[in-house]
Formats: C-alpha cells, sequence, structure tokens
C-alpha cells in the first residue's frame, strides 16, 4: 500500500508531515511526495508578487528559482526517505491569462481566478494518471486559504476515493484558530514521530533553504516552531471523513 502526500508546492509536504512520512518509510511503507504546481514559469515578466518572492529567497530568474527550488525538493525527500514526483502546473505567482496577465499579481491567499475555474479538474486527471488502486492520498486542510493549497484540496476531492488530510505549516502556526472549523467534520488520527523522525523532519524542512526567510525568518527559528508543535502530540494528526 502506497502513500501519496499531494503538496502544492516544494515545501509543502515535508513542512506539514515530514516526521509521519519517515516514520512510514521506516517501516517499511512506500511513500511519494507529488508536488502539484512544480511545473515550468511560462516566459514573460514577473509579477510584483513573484518579485517580491525572490527577493526574499535571494533568488535569480523563474526559470534558475524553479531549478534550485526543484533541488532542494529533492535534498529534503531524500531526508525523509520519501520518493518524489513533479507535476506540470505553474505555481500561482507565475501562472497567466492567454493574453500574458499574471492572474495573482499581488495576492495568492485568494480564491482561484475566473480564469481558473476548472483548473482543479485538469489537475485532478493528472493526478489520477498516477494512481494505483490501493493508494493512500493525504492532501492539505488549506488552512491559510492560499490559492494552490485551496485547488489541490479541491483536485483530490475530484478524485472521488477516501482522502486523509494534513493541517499545512507553517499557517496553522500563524492561524491556529483555524484549525477547529476546518476538521469540524473529519476524524483525527495521531500518527507519533520519534525524536529521531523529529531530527529527520527538521533536516527535511532545512533543505528548503530559499523558503527560510518567507517562512519563518530563519532555520533556529523554524526548529523552535516545529519542535514546540511536535511536543504537544509527539506527532502529528491527520484527519479523514466521518
Amino acid at each position: 500500500m502506497r502513500w501519496i502526500y499531494l503538496s502544492p508546492h516544494f515545501d509543502d509536504a515535508v513542512l506539514s508531515c515530514g516526521g509521519g512520512i519517515w516514520e512510514q518509510t521506516r517501516q517499511g511503507i512506500p511513500v511519494e511526495v507529488w508536488t502539484v504546481c512544480a511545473g515550468d514559469p511560462p516566459p514573460g515578466p514577473l509579477s510584483p508578487e513573484a518579485l517580491h518572492c525572490h527577493r526574499v529567497w535571494g533568488t535569480g530568474t523563474a526559470e534558475q528559482t524553479v531549478a534550485l527550488r526543484r533541488r532542494e525538493d529533492e535534498a529534503a525527500n531524500r531526508a525523509i526517505r520519501a520518493a518524489w514526483k513533479h507535476l506540470s502546473l505553474p505555481d500561482c505567482i507565475y501562472r497567466r491569462s492567454p493574453q500574458g496577465d499574471p492572474l495573482y499579481p499581488e495576492e495568492v491567499s485568494v480564491p482561484p481566478h475566473v480564469l481558473e475555474s476548472d483548473l482543479d479538474q485538469k489537475i485532478a486527471t493528472e493526478i489520477r494518471e498516477g494512481l494505483k488502486p490501493e493508494d493512500q492520498l493525504a492532501c492539505p486542510l488549506a488552512i491559510g486559504g492560499h490559492v494552490d493549497h485551496l485547488l489541490t484540496r479541491t483536485a483530490t476531492r475530484r478524485l472521488g476515493r477516501p482522502i486523509w488530510y494534513y493541517a499545512d505549516i507553517p499557517y496553522l502556526f500563524r492561524h491556529p484558530e483555524a484549525l477547529a472549523p476546518a476538521t469540524h467534520d473529519l476524524r483525527a488520527t495521531l500518527c507519533p514521530i520519534s525524536s529521531d523522525g523529529l531530527q529527520a523532519w527538521l533536516t527535511g524542512i532545512a533543505a528548503h533553504a530559499s523558503q527560510m526567510g518567507m517562512l519563518f525568518s530563519s532555520e533556529a527559528e523554524m526548529q523552535v516552531a516545529v519542535r514546540h508543535y511536535w511536543e504537544g502530540l509527539a506527532g502529528i494528526q491527520l484527519w479523514q471523513a466521518v
């Protein structure tokens, strides 16, 4: 039985579930992380939002940035012993209209653009092509309302299969009050994580070095925040429909 963690961006699954994934792989369970928004950026000038991200990340062109983030993702998944797969959709900060206008020029925590009203169906089709009947799927609750997280969740629901949900980190840390309404009709399962699993989790997150300044301000702050979260449960929770 293979577990597939659907990650909106290169870092989301390891941020939210890295220790749990390491524990599964240690038990011999095959785990793969499929990044949904991992495609090549289209040509054209960067939007204000993309320029802001690149400044914080300390990266260059869109092509250089995506190539770097793919390498970081591979290192992160090696740290938690997961296989990986990169799907074809570009990150929302790069997506454009047919006329070349950025769809999300200044804000990403918004509902999908009207021009992407059927994008979740297209994402679902690409995911479905690689699935096996016995696969277990995990996707984000979309805490924080990032458009790519929302699209990943709705695309997963279109598959018509049982779903495990994970809480989006670091958005959960910033909006802890959002967890209860996001899971009010779901049943929680605790996934214990050992101290070795915690260390693998921290190493995996740290592999996304370009993202530290935006996600936590520093790697040291990340370690404090994730350790504090782990200490509360000695693991993470996943949720399923009742």
